[in-house]
Order: C-alpha cells, then structure tokens, then sequence
C-alpha cells in the first residue's frame, strides 16, 4: 500500500494539474473574447446587377445562348496560359460586373497582374468584388486595403483570423472556425460567362513559374451556368463569415490606392511580366476569346455547390445541402466507367465502399491521384494509403503520378514543357464518356466535410470523350498503376509499375523518396487525423 507521503504528493499532482487546465481554458476564453473578430452584422448588402443586353458581352454571348435553350456553352481549359488569358480576356470586356472568389491568391505576377486589370476595370465603371479565404488573406493584405479605396471596388475576407491574437494561436482559441476554409474557386463577369475549377490565383497554376507547374483544370461557361455560379456568390458575399477587409485591417485612403495605381506600369514593364503576357496576349485562344469566334461545347449541365455554412453541420438539411450529394448521383449512375482524378484522395468509408461496389459490378474505376513523391501534403498521402490496398483488392484502378519522369528526365507532364517538377492539382472526374465533372472539390475528408467547394457537371460527350481518351493513353506514360501481388489467400505485396524511356520499371515500394519520408508516412497513419485531410 502506497505511504501516505506518496499519496499526498500525488494528490497535490492532481490537484495542480487540473487546476492548470482550468486556469488554461480559462485563459483561452479570456483570449478569444478580448482577441476576437469585429462584430460584423451590419455589413452592407449587395446584390447582382442587371445586365444591360446591349453590352459587348451579351451582343456577343446571348445570341448562341438563344440559338441552344437550357444549355450550357462550354470550353475546357487544361493548360495554365489559356486559363490566365481567359481571365483577363473577359476582365477587359466586363461592362459591368467582377465577381471573383479563391481560396489563394498570390502577390507574384499573375496575382499582381490580374489585380491591376480589376483596377483598371474598376476605372471603367466596373463594380468589382472580391471575396478571398483569409488562410493566405495576410499575403495581399496591402493590395486588399488599397483595392478596397476604390469607389468601385469591395475586398472582403471569407472566414477571418483575428488581427489581435497571433494565428498559431487561433488554431487553439478558434478551431471550429478556423479549420474550415471557403476552397470555392469562382471567376464571373457581367454574369453572363464564369471560369470555375481547380486554380487558385498565383504563377504556377497559370504557366507562369519556370521552376513548377500544378497539372490543373478549369472550364470556361456561358448561359445558365454562369448566373448559377454568379448566385452562389452573391451568398458567400453577403455571408456572416464574409468580413470586410476595412473591418480587419486600417482602412486605406486615396494615397494607398494611387500607390498601387502607380505600381502598374513599372511591374508591367519587368522582363518576365512581358514575356509571360505577350505570349498570353498573343495566343489563339487569347484571339479567338477576343474576337468571340471560340468554339463552345453545348450541353446540359448543373452547378454542384457547398453552401457558405457548411461548417455549421448542426444545421438542418446539412448533408442534404452539400457538394457530394448532388455530384454522388453521377458517380453512382455510371454504366460503363469512371475515371476520377484528384490530387488528394482520401475517401472516407462510404465512399470507398461505394467505388469498391461499382468496380465490382464490372464497372472500370480508375483513378490518378499523386504518389508520395509528387504529393505536397505528406499527411494526405498517409490517409490516402490507409484505403489503397481495400481498393486495389475490389478491384479499382490506383494510378500515381510518376515524379521520377518530371524531376530526372525533364519529361513533359501533358501540356507541361521543360519543367523541373510538377505536381497533379486537377480535380475532374468523367462517366460513361459523356459526363464530366470539374471543379474546386478534391475526393478527400476537407473537401467532403470541412471546406466549401464547387464544380461543374455537364453532358457534352466530345469534351468528356477526348478527356477519357487522353487519360486512357496516356496514364501510363506518366503515372505509375498500382497493383496487389501475391499468392490467393496470403497477405499480398504492393507493386508500381511504370514506362520511363520506352522501358517497363517495377518497384516494390514507394517510388523515388527516402526513408525518412516514408517513416513519417508510417508514423502519421498511426494519427487519428483521418478528417483533417
């Protein structure tokens, strides 16, 4: 039995150590409410302008809407240079309205390039918002309160951290809010055309950076689809999680914007500003946008959207409200394939269940995420590998984006020349060849429960054809398959295996990373962390 010394210094432990946890969590209540956010209750509403039908956009736009009823017009943008030209093709017709929302915006050469166009449109009359994830907020914070001095532009940030309390710190006095991103990637003008998909705003998304590329894909839409995405935007910027940038930050006067005015012409004027946007400037896509002679794609389509309070999961109707259910038909109405890509996947049981199911009824399940080696997130890629071996063993198709191919040999990723590393960012999926779906939403736990995401689905068989096709002969060319190896009814091993040089390569362990990344793999499996990622 434990002397009475022993068991008084033990209860003098206890006694200390709760008392520590109280006085903590008292503290961090104290810290949160003398550190929190400004009230925000009484921001100004605004709504969709009306557009007059006889600007450039709509003389141009409303007649092929006209002649395809109910449809929607689409043109795929996979290569980074035509997603930025599309941009600031349709920012230099906009007659009335810019509506943009990211969850990232840089301040590098697209990021400062298309902030001056939006001013320069703003002189024109233009009524600009912009309503940016306060993840990365801080990194524009400068270029926000300057923009927002403008008569005609609105800078807001969606789900804000304080300005008074260190933001680590918020991670503990704020989590529920701050865990929770707007990830929702829209670009709308004069709603009558949208750009949605997977970019955010910065140089390697857009071609723009020599040393990386992100593989990605966006859509460019008119007709219905646009004032679809152009509604939900208009709630994510009247949403109580919206906060004026003014509210946060110093408010800026007229000198802080003809500071940034001023800026323009020696930024446009740097080497690789030129060279990066003559190239854009000049290119067919850029010309044929201009001139409105490009070739829409008509078809059905639907705008699948997260609403702006969907980390509220109190909320009634909340599973009903959300992103996957309204794209969850689509997967489950496949009849003869599905291919999805998505650079972080990690399926919760539900879904994994449900790809196992379709691969099992004879459907082909193929999907291209990124290997470990390629993935920028090696905590995804641990949540991603707790599902690999259950899939593979119902027969799904796992295909790794080979890093080896771009790292070493130089090899073009798809469109991607002469980069020195790239990295899969696309999130698109295909069904049947006729349907597809691209968008903001990645096929992991963030994207399905935390962060809100949108996408497009639309039937237009030649877009989703090609799509189909080029995957089909061209994965193995640039990613490694995955396979299970082994004899029936023992524990089998993984394999990879991949063509480099004309060459068939077998690995039996994940391709091209060290030890000590794989140890950390090992390790983080081990977390309950699973519906962080």
């Amino acid at each position: 039995m434990p002397s009475r010394p022993i068991l008084q210094r033990g209860a003098r432990l206890l006694v200390t150590t709760i008392g520590a946890v109280v006085i903590g969590a008292i503290a961090i209540l104290v810290l949160n409410r003398v550190a929190g956010l400004p009230e925000n209750d009484d921001r100004q509403q605004s709504q969709l302008l009306r557009v007059d039908s006889g600007s450039r956009l709509a003389k141009a736009i409303e007649p092929l809407v006209s002649a395809n009823p109910d449809k929607a017009g689409l043109y795929e943008l996979p290569r980074g240079m035509d997603a930025f030209a599309a941009r600031v093709v349709l920012i230099r017709a906009a007659e009335h309205s810019i509506d943009t929302q990211y969850y990232m915006w840089h301040q590098d050469v697209v990021g400062r390039f298309l902030v001056h166009e939006l001013i320069d449109a703003a002189n024109r009359g233009v009524r600009v918002r912009l309503l940016v994830d306060d993840m990365y907020g801080s990194d524009g914070e400068d270029a926000w309160r300057a923009m927002d001095a403008h008569p005609n532009i609105e800078v807001r940030l969606f789900a804000p951290y304080s300005r008074r309390q260190p933001k680590v710190l918020q991670f503990l006095t704020r989590f529920h809010d701050v865990n929770a991103r707007m990830h929702t990637k829209t670009f709308t003008v004069d709603n009558l055309a949208t750009v949605i998909g997977g970019r955010n705003i910065g140089d390697e998304y857009f071609g723009a950076n020599t040393a990386l590329e992100f593989a990605d894909n966006d859509v460019l839409a008119i007709g219905a689809s646009a004032q679809s995405v152009a509604r939900v935007f208009n709630d994510y910027w009247n949403a109580g999680y919206s906060y004026p940038v003014s509210r946060l930050l110093a408010p800026a006067g007229p000198h802080d914007l003809k500071l940034l005015e001023e800026s323009a012409a020696e930024f446009r004027n740097r080497d690789d500003v030129t060279r990066y946007v003559s190239a854009v400037e000049q290119s067919a896509f850029a010309n044929a946008l201009r001139d409105f002679s490009l070739e829409f794609r008509w078809g059905d389509s639907e705008i699948v959207h997260d609403p702006w309070w969907k980390r509220d999961q109190s909320r009634p109707g909340w599973g009903e409200a959300l992103l996957i259910t309204g794209l969850k038909p689509y997967i489950l109405g496949a009849e003869s394939e599905v291919i999805i890509i998505s650079p972080y996947f990690v399926p919760d049981p539900d879904v994994a269940a449900a790809l196992c199911a379709k691969a099992q009824s004879g459907i082909p399940v193929r999907i291209l995420t990124n290997s470990l080696a390629s993935n920028d997130v090696v905590a995804v890629h641990a949540g991603y590998s707790k599902y690999r071996r259950g899939l593979l063993d119902c027969g799904v198709e796992l295909f790794e984006l080979n890093e080896h191919l771009r790292a070493q040999q130089r090899k073009s990723f798809s469109w991607l020349d002469n980069l020195e590393k790239s990295s899969l960012h696309a999130k698109t999926m295909i069904f049947d060849r006729k349907k597809m779906f691209v968008g903001s939403f990645n096929l992991d736990q963030r994207s399905l429960y935390l962060n809100t995401e949108i996408g497009l689905v639309f039937e237009q068989p030649q877009i989703a054809r090609r799509a189909a096709e080029s995957f089909v002969d061209n994965i193995r060319s640039v990613a490694f398959e995955v396979e299970l190896v082994g004899e029936e009814g023992g524990r089998k091993s993984l394999r990879w295996r991949s063509i480099e040089n004309g060459e068939a390569v077998s690995l039996t362990s994940e391709p091209y990373v060290g030890f000590g990344t794989k140890a950390a793999v090992r390790m983080m499996r081990l977390l309950p962390v699973g519906w962080l990622l």
